[in-house]
């Protein structure tokens, strides 16, 4: 599979005030799933930079869903922003989220400190996390 072409690593923007705990956070890798016509993603990417400030040890990156179609691949996203979040080869999280990075940084947060966090969930349509568990394994290869 040729890399990636649109999927970036965040730039570092300045310190921010309060730093979460980073203890496990070494293998945390926080993807903002997006589409270049999408004005929300646009005015969200200043806070994902926010959002790697506050965790350093993590991989950040911004995926443009439509310039990475094959990297994406299967997984439908409909929402955005949509975060995938995983930690090492364990799929955390797979959703749309509210555009703040405090709703984000919760959810970052709950993946470092709880090391069963699944994205697993009954109501989640068939094939998603499948989807979005290879979309991952892919991430960590690829980026």
């Amino acid at each position: 599979m040729p890399p990636a072409s649109s999927v970036s690593p965040e730039p570092t923007p300045s310190p921010v005030a309060s730093t979460p705990s980073l203890e496990g956070a070494a293998e945390l890798l926080v993807a903002c799933l997006c589409a270049d016509w999408c004005r929300t993603c646009d005015t969200y990417r200043d806070d994902f930079a926010t959002l790697r400030q506050q965790f350093p040890q993590a991989r950040f990156l911004w995926v443009d869903i439509e310039d990475d179609s094959e990297l994406v691949d299967d997984l439908e996203v409909e929402t955005f922003p949509t975060l995938l979040i995983g930690q090492a080869d364990r799929l955390c999280f797979i959703g749309p989220v509210l555009p703040s990075p405090a709703a984000a940084q919760r959810l970052i947060q709950a993946a470092v400190d709880n090391p069963s966090m699944s994205a697993a969930s009954p109501t989640a349509p068939a094939g998603s996390t499948a989807a979005a568990q290879a979309l991952l394994s892919r991430l960590r290869q690829s980026c």
